[in-house]
């Protein structure tokens, strides 16, 4: 395993030689994304059609396998299902040999670079040519993909020039796109034309007819079947759906999802082997007029490899099973912060990248190829609804992070001080800055009760340095100052409720999360002030913090333990119909998304039901005739403009823009950001390894505000502590800005 120095040392190259050009075309097909997508009738409902096919599929997988087999034989072909890697490349290589083949076009395939064909078949001799052109480019430069759909996303036409003019060195290079494009098309079509075999994959195969899908920006899958009498078609066994009829959600989805097309160029259903005679490029003696094509379509052969390679242990592991939904569209990829700066180079493993890579990897080549960057996932949530099929990609990545971590674990080693303080639900030799982060809560209490003296600890220099090498805190990042009476200790001393319950319209639970009681008091008893005047009856109990970073983590059992606890907590406050209004918006993503996998169903839905984000309990008052002037509004000598970054996980929960809606209601000018994460995400901009890469992702931001003359507002604690660091500003949270004074 890359050693912490060396990862720090790899992102920052990365960001620096990868980083620009990588960022400015995720961000585009992201953005494309949300402009096809919204040319959509009823984009999620075609969402949950494609989820509910694939989940179908791969349920009934063994008996699709056996139809398909069946059907593709019957049409002619041959099926071989491939064991791993290994027994894929043999049975390819028997093929090819008995051919007698000297080249193999390819077009792109994702799962023939998971098995490694084109080193396997050039061991053999086989020149092996890659048709898709960015494909071809990375093979050029003896390089790896960067990008599930456009592998050679980090070079600019720059870099691609310069590497056609040192390996072609043409009497006139080619430098604008136009002129690198044509001149790829003039050499792969000469080398299409010479080769013997050519080579697939398959975006899906449909088990009742044995068709193909292949989804091309460029045609060139059609060219390597047609202009060959071979036809090797490699895919993975998740591939096979029921019929042809369900490819149709796929084919609306998969382009607009990876790079914002609403159609990809070419979309060809193959029912091989193909019906077309196979051509002859012989020139044919001079004066001669050679026919287009000699023989018929008989002559052509067809081979569908179908490999399992780990599929179907997956297909049986209640946790990873969702990754098999996956259609490869690199939405995931295009959505996520941290990708956008590093790239696939970084964020994947031996074949994927990006969020899904974590589950592929982990499932194909093993925990310890996933645990070399499943840490870049930060579980911001942006990739769950840019995903086609709905996989909860961020809960893949924490139960990997949590397999990684007991796999990790020393059985001999007791974490002395950690049992006796944080006695969590972990092994004993987990890493101690895992278990650090991940008893953020117990250490926030005792720092509350310390407090000042903990806060000048917490920023002295010595204090700072052994807490880097400890526990991987970087001594850039400014530590929250801790509160001397925590939030629910001073409404306890203040008399409790201002508004008594039988004048109130309704009653609410403010809950009081961690970063909220003991460090960022005011912005609790801003909640407090606004809902008070607008007639509610106001409880905060003390109850435990919400298991936000234990699961950040991957400590997944102690992430169940507090989700049980608060659930036990704040269950006689359901019994009594109250609401619960939450202001941390990670926190509410716990209880309206994670707590699905923590607690039992009734449970999850009955306090995700009951729960609310603050401003969004703020704008159902006002829809519901409470009266706007109870709260505050730009006054004399105020600056009315505001600029907004809603927490990532808002946005996921949809709740992000009711911030908006309510600034915009009291007469607030409200510009906001579009960037999807601010790059702090909980714990991880803290950590030395991913400092400057948190800093990076929050360069958007930087660029959309600083310098503005507007009220800075971010809803999230680590939005408000990143755009702190990056503005040199004192942002506000927005129940802030709209509360009554004091």
């Amino acid at each position: 395993m890359r050693s912490d120095t060396d990862r720090a040392a790899r992102l920052r190259d990365l960001m620096a030689t990868e980083g620009d050009a990588v960022g400015e075309n995720t961000r585009g097909f992201n953005a494309g994304r949300y402009e096809s997508t919204a040319r959509l009738d009823d984009y999620e409902a075609l969402k949950a059609e494609a989820r509910s096919i694939k989940e179908d599929a791969v349920e009934r997988l063994p008996a699709l396998i056996d139809r398909v087999t069946e059907r593709v034989e019957a049409n002619g072909g041959t099926v071989y299902l491939a064991d791993d890697a290994a027994d894929a490349n043999r049975y390819i290589r028997e093929v090819v040999a008995d051919r007698d083949a000297d080249r193999v076009a390819k077009s792109k395939s994702m799962t023939s670079e998971e098995i490694e064909v084109n080193e396997a078949l050039e061991a053999d001799g086989v020149d092996v040519v890659e048709t898709d052109l960015g494909e071809w480019v990375l093979q050029l430069a003896d390089e790896a993909p960067s990008h599930i759909v456009a592998p050679a996303i980090h070079k600019s036409r720059e870099a691609v020039a310069e590497l056609f003019a040192e390996r072609f060195d043409p009497d006139d290079p080619p430098e604008t796109a136009e002129e690198l494009t044509a001149f790829a098309r003039e050499r792969l079509g000469e080398l299409i034309e010479g080769a013997d075999v050519g080579m697939t994959g398959a975006n899906f195969i449909a088990a009742d007819s044995g068709t193909l899908l292949l989804v091309t920006s460029e045609g060139n899958a059609r060219k390597t079947v047609t202009a060959t009498d071979t036809h090797v078609a490699v895919a993975g066994v998740e591939k096979v759906v029921p019929t042809v009829e369900e490819f149709a959600p796929f084919v609306e989805l998969i382009g607009r999802s990876g790079t914002g097309q609403d159609v990809t160029s070419y979309i060809s259903t193959l029912t091989p082997p193909v019906g077309s005679p196979v051509p002859t490029f012989d020139t044919g003696d001079a004066g001669d007029e050679p026919p287009l094509a000699d023989g018929s379509a008989q002559d052509r052969s067809f081979h569908l490899v179908l490999i399992d390679n780990g599929r179907m242990a997956m297909r049986e592991d209640d946790e990873l099973r969702e990754t098999l939904y996956c259609i490869r569209c690199s939405a995931c990829s295009n959505a996520c912060g941290n990708f956008q700066s590093v790239g696939g180079h970084a964020f994947g493993g031996e074949t994927y990248s990006g969020g899904i890579a974590t589950g592929w990897e982990a499932g194909i080549e093993g925990l310890d190829v996933a645990a070399e960057f499943n840490d870049l996932c930060t579980g911001c949530s942006r990739c769950v609804p840019a995903c086609p099929v709905g996989i909860d990609i961020p809960w893949i990545n924490t139960v990997v992070r949590d397999r990684v971590n007991r796999g990790t674990v020393s059985a001999g080693q007791t974490d002395w001080l950690f049992e006796t303080l944080v006695p969590d639900e972990e092994p004993a030799g987990l890493d101690l800055g895992t278990r650090f982060v991940g008893n953020y809560s117990t250490f926030a209490k005792w720092g509350s009760r310390t407090a000042p003296v903990a806060n000048r600890l917490a920023n002295a220099r010595p204090v700072r340095t052994v807490l880097e090498r400890v526990t991987g805190i970087d001594r850039r990042r400014e530590l929250p100052a801790f509160a001397s009476e925590s939030l629910v200790d001073w409404f306890e001393t203040r008399g409790g409720a201002a508004v008594p319950a039988g004048a109130a319209t309704r009653e609410a639970v403010v809950y009081p999360d961690t970063a909220t009681n003991y460090s960022d008091v005011e912005r609790g008893k801003a909640t407090i002030r606004a809902l008070e005047a607008l007639g509610i009856h106001v409880r905060v109990p003390d109850l435990p913090g919400s298991g936000r970073p234990p699961l950040s983590q991957g400590m997944v059992e102690t992430a169940r333990a507090a989700a049980a606890d608060l659930s036990d907590g704040i269950e006689p406050h359901l019994d009594a119909g109250r609401d619960v209004v939450v202001i941390e918006p990670s926190d509410l993503a716990m209880f309206r998304r994670e707590y699905g996998r923590l607690l039992d169903e009734d449970a999850h839905e009955r306090l995700a039901d009951a729960s609310y984000e603050v401003m969004e309990y703020v704008f159902g008052l006002l829809e519901n005739e409470a009266e706007p002037d109870r709260l505050r509004s730009p006054g004399p000598g105020d600056h009315p403009g505001v600029a907004y970054h809603p927490h990532c996980q808002a946005r996921t929960v949809g709740v992000g823009e009711y911030a908006t809606a309510v600034m915009e209601r009291l007469g607030y000018d409200v510009r906001t950001s579009d960037t999807e994460c601010c790059g702090m995400a909980g714990s991880f901009g803290y950590k030395t390894d991913y400092y400057e890469l948190s800093m990076d992702v929050g360069e958007p931001i930087r660029d959309d505000f600083e310098g503005t003359e507007r009220v800075v507002v971010a809803s999230g604690t680590s939005c408000d502590e990143q755009i702190g660091a990056l503005l040199d500003a004192s942002p506000q949270h927005p129940v802030e800005l709209v509360a009554p004074p004091k």
